[in-house]
């Protein structure tokens, strides 16, 4: 059973209501990092090479940036600066105006 979901049996509440931040930015860290490999996997099969611009304003696009704009986010929250810096200059290169976009 996992920890955010197990009932306290000493007052009958659930811990789920009483979640901390750091579990919710781990979490948030670990669902971008699937997005993110996932978005990679599918701009693969569409023919992008691992290099080169993705558009945000090509629609199939937004879910692999928005994947990469939030795991920049959650990476830094959870101290992996070279990594959040990593993810800026690679959501930069693939679309200056992306994170201008997703921030909104």
């Amino acid at each position: 059973m996992r920890p955010s979901i197990r009932r306290r049996r000493s007052s009958g509440r659930s811990s789920r209501t009483r979640r901390t931040p750091r579990g919710r930015t781990i979490e948030s860290y670990a669902y971008a990092r699937t997005g993110y490999h996932r978005g990679l996997d599918a701009l693969r099969r569409s023919g992008w090479r691992g290099a080169g611009p993705i558009p945000y304003s090509h629609e199939p696009n937004r879910g692999f940036l928005r994947a990469l704009y939030a795991l920049g986010r959650a990476a830094a929250s959870i101290g992996e600066i070279e990594e959040a810096e990593r993810i800026a200059v690679f959501l930069k290169e693939s679309d200056p105006e992306a994170s201008a976009q997703l921030a909104n």
